[in-house]
Parts: structure tokens; C-alpha cells; sequence
């Protein structure tokens, strides 16, 4: 099995409130703040910074574009790899997208990973004015129509003519080229059939968001399937979750910590019973409402988590951190839970 990583995902948003997604503590978004945080994390030894790719999100609908902000994170930090989570695909032309790439990955010393999809915002596209095809079935077909073409302009020797269809070459060149060699490795994510199909013959990596326990076993199970068709085993993919976690010394600290997010809230939220009757100091059985798709609870707690999806052959954890900007579950993790899996 390939060493555990763990990779910060950098709050480019705001989603405050008791709805707990993504960035629950994150009362307005600040540029700032967000980049000083990112390098805070690079600075603690987490494996690998991501970054959302998104037009309108959060509250005020105001996000970072990624590729910006990929570019700063590649000059101002050292160690950390650099990813796109769910690289829109219909927001960039890929022979543009492959310069970019190239470029960053220069900027970087080979420290990006590729991680291609066809984006899940239809609102967005559509109020930018960019082409989205309705289904997921037509959007891939597209995005692996754009990875041939990057991947062309990334292996071709000199100028090269292509045309596949949906995209079209003319002595084009992309030089120079990516310092990881033949290519940065190219992940894909969630467990659509047209997804895993491209994963089993282009990946080198697939992620999952969020899900109980039996969903996960159920795609895993789904990925080897789609691998073996295409002659390989899902074991040579790098295999990742994309998960939001809370770490405190205590249930105290548990406590309080959603509290705090749930009182940022601009409108109330119906909490559910079991995370009231915690909140309230009721039980300290923690909630099955945030354990069964987050990860919560103390540095014991958080690592024994792990371990269920490390069992699993998850290896790499794209950790939204709740309580950011506050640093506290960054630093603790880093301090008590990572060492353990080092």
C-alpha cells in the first residue's frame, strides 16, 4: 500500500452556518486569511494543498478562481503537492489547459496533480456563458475528448496537427513541458460509470466525496470492476477521499466548536436531535449524523476514522477542516493525529 497522505483543502469560500459544509466556521470569505492559512499548512507538513474550481459559491457567491490561486499557493509554498478538486473541465479550452498545466507545474518543480472532471454546476456555466452538455454521459465524452488533446500536446515531440472531433490542433506546440515526466498524474473522482471507465484507462488516481461506509465499499467495488475491463486492478490507482473533519482535545472542544458554526449561521437551521442532544451535553456519543460522512471527534477518535477508510486502501485524505479559519483542528491534526500513520 502507498504511504497515508494527508492534504489540506484550502477555504477559497465561505459556507457559514449550521449546515456544516465545507467551510461551517467561515464567516466571509478573506483572501487573505485564506492564503496565510494554506501556507500555514504547507509550513505544518500536510502532503498536498486543493483548491475547489468554481465560479459562484458560498456566501455572496464569492470564491477564488482556482488556476489564480494554484499559481500564488506554487510561489509561496514549498513541499506540498498542488491540486484542482474536480478540475471544471468547460471552463478552459484543454490545449489552453495544458499550457497551464505545463507551466505550473513548472512554477511549482513538479508538484501538481491533474484532477480532470467535467464539473457539477450547471448554474454557474450557464450564467458565465459556457457550454455545459446536459448529462454526465455527453460531458464525458467531451472531457476525454479534452484529455486526448492534452495529453497529445504533452507527448508530442514538436508541432503536431489534431483533431478528434471536439478539438482541433494546428502546429500547436506546449513547450516547456510538465517536469513530471511523461505527465502529472491525472485523477478522476466519484463513481459515475463514464467516470470510472476514463479513470480505468487514462488514471493514475480516483477520489470520492463524503459517504457512508457501504456507498464507499460499493464504488471501490465498482472502480476494481471498471479497472479490470480495461486489463489493470484498481490497486494501481492512487485512491483518495475528499472528507470534512473536526479534531478538538475533548467533546468540550467538539462542542463548542459547532456551536460557534452553527450561531454564524445568517438564517436558524433545524438541528438534528442526536447533534442537539450532544451539543447539549446530553450524551457524548457523538452525532451518526456527522460521523457516517465526516470525521469528528478527538485526536483517538479522528485516527481510529482513518483507520476504517485506510482499511479500505484509502490512502490520500483531502481534509476540509470545519472550525478554519481558526487553526486549532489544522495544528492538532498535524501535532497528534498524523505522526500516527507516518
Amino acid at each position: 500500500m502507498s504511504a497515508i497522505q494527508f492534504g489540506f483543502c484550502v477555504p477559497i469560500f465561505a459556507y457559514p452556518g449550521g449546515r456544516f459544509f465545507r467551510t461551517p466556521n467561515y464567516a466571509k470569505l478573506d483572501v487573505a486569511t485564506t492564503m496565510q492559512i494554506a501556507r500555514l499548512a504547507d509550513q505544518l507538513g500536510y502532503d498536498s494543498l486543493w483548491v475547489a474550481d468554481h465560479l459562484m459559491l458560498g456566501h455572496e457567491n464569492a470564491i477564488m478562481e482556482g488556476w489564480t490561486t494554484l499559481a500564488a499557493l506554487a510561489g509561496s509554498t514549498q513541499q506540498a503537492k498542488l491540486g484542482m478538486i474536480h478540475q471544471g473541465h468547460f471552463f478552459r479550452n484543454p490545449a489552453l489547459a495544458a499550457k497551464m498545466i505545463a507551466t505550473l507545474d513548472q512554477l511549482c518543480g513538479g508538484r501538481f496533480i491533474y484532477f480532470v472532471d467535467g464539473g457539477y454546476g450547471r448554474a454557474e456555466h450557464l450564467a458565465y456563458g459556457l457550454h455545459y452538455p446536459e448529462t454526465m454521459e455527453e460531458r464525458m465524452v467531451e472531457v476525454v475528448a479534452g484529455l486526448e488533446t492534452t495529453l497529445a500536446l504533452w507527448q508530442a515531440e514538436g508541432p503536431i496537427n489534431f483533431d478528434n472531433g471536439y478539438y482541433k490542433l494546428h502546429e500547436a506546440t506546449c513547450t516547456p513541458k510538465p517536469v513530471q515526466q511523461p505527465y502529472p498524474p491525472i485523477w478522476f473522482g466519484e463513481a459515475h460509470a463514464p467516470v470510472l471507465a476514463a479513470c480505468a484507462r487514462y488514471g493514475q488516481g480516483w477520489n470520492t466525496v463524503p459517504v457512508t461506509m457501504p456507498e464507499l465499499q460499493r464504488r471501490l467495488a465498482a472502480l476494481d470492476a471498471a479497472c479490470r475491463a480495461e486489463g489493470r486492478t484498481a490497486a494501481e490507482l492512487e485512491k483518495s477521499l475528499e472528507i470534512q473533519i473536526l479534531v478538538a482535545p475533548d467533546h468540550a472542544g467538539v462542542r463548542q466548536q459547532l456551536q460557534q458554526m452553527i450561531d454564524l449561521g445568517a438564517a436558524p437551521v433545524a438541528i438534528d436531535s442526536d447533534i442537539q442532544a450532544f451539543l447539549d451535553g446530553k450524551t457524548d456519543e457523538l452525532p451518526a449524523k456527522l460521523t457516517d460522512t465526516q470525521i469528528v471527534g478527538t485526536p483517538d477518535e479522528v485516527a481510529q476514522r482513518l483507520q476504517m477508510y485506510i482499511d479500505l486502501e484509502i490512502t490520500h485524505f483531502l481534509l476540509w477542516f470545519m472550525d478554519t479559519p481558526d487553526e486549532a483542528s489544522l495544528r492538532l491534526f498535524a501535532e497528534q493525529v498524523a505522526p500516527r500513520f507516518r
